[in-house]
């Protein structure tokens, strides 16, 4: 297997934005994992939005100035219910798959390969089977979109989606004709679910983000992290994963997010990851 390299441009949130594709070009990785997020995105939501082919047309000329890849488009439309693809109301899921289309469309015209959403949440006022069903149907019919403009489109299972836990988060593939994950290890860590337990999901993988974590903590850094990477890349291999290892360490308040040295962690890990023997 070789390895591909991205890193997330939302690791580095204080730093402008070409200064931030200049810092992952100079630490010699591949590819960058663009965030486009209602809230603290260098790529803010709402311009992208506004002009679909002028934004397409500006990112992607950065990134072939640097010799960059776009590795994938990674939409977050606010916090986790904003927008959500089984949010019960109709007209919210209606505004939501515009929304979708409008950034599918953004991420074809950059020529960028994947692009990542967020798999909805478990809504309180009805049970999960429920809330997991919606989220099957529309999610569905998102893959189908993106693959008539070859785009390979994935959910990232987090901790409070409605795929909390690595059987969920299988059962809401199985059930989904053509859906991948954007696979993070760090969401079921937190709670404590051994890598093991995790690995299946791998099979299922079209893109993969990694950075240190252990129990309690989402984000950790590498001299506090569990997960044993050495272990997915070689479980990688044997699976013959093709996509990126996306290096993504996040600045947020939201679980100690914030307190570790994210260029000193991206570069630990960086060189670990290269060092795994294959």
């Amino acid at each position: 297997m070789k390895l591909k390299l991205a890193c997330a441009d939302f690791t580095f949130p204080l730093l402008p934005h070409d200064h931030v594709l200049d810092l992952i070009a100079g630490l010699g990785i591949e590819g960058v994992d663009v965030g486009v997020f209602g809230e603290r995105s260098h790529l803010r939501l709402d311009r992208v939005a506004k002009d679909i082919r002028g934004s397409a047309r500006e990112l992607s000329a950065k990134i072939r100035d640097r010799g960059l890849e776009l590795s994938d488009i990674f939409l977050i439309p606010g916090d986790f219910r904003t927008l959500a693809p089984n949010d019960p109301a109709p007209e919210m899921r209606s505004k939501s798959r515009d929304l979708f289309q409008r950034i599918l469309e953004f991420t074809a015209r950059c020529n960028a390969p994947h692009m990542t959403g967020l798999p909805g949440v478990h809504w309180e006022e009805e049970s999960l089977e429920l809330s997991l069903e919606r989220a099957s149907d529309d999610l569905a019919w998102r893959v189908e979109q993106a693959k008539q403009v070859g785009v390979t489109f994935s959910v990232e299972p987090h901790i409070h989606s409605v795929v909390p836990t690595p059987p969920e988060a299988e059962r809401l593939v199985k059930m989904t004709p053509g859906l991948t994950l954007t696979l993070d290890y760090g969401h079921f860590t937190y709670l404590g679910i051994a890598d093991a337990a995790v690995e299946p999901l791998l099979r299922h993988s079209s893109h993969f983000q990694a950075r240190g974590a252990c129990k309690s903590r989402p984000q950790a850094s590498f001299k506090e992290n569990t997960i044993d990477f050495a272990r997915v890349l070689r479980a990688m291999k044997r699976l013959k994963y093709r996509g990126y290892v996306a290096l993504e360490y996040v600045w947020i308040e939201w679980e100690h997010c914030n307190e570790v040295d994210n260029l000193s962690e991206t570069i630990l890990l960086r060189d670990f990851l290269r060092s795994v023997k294959l």
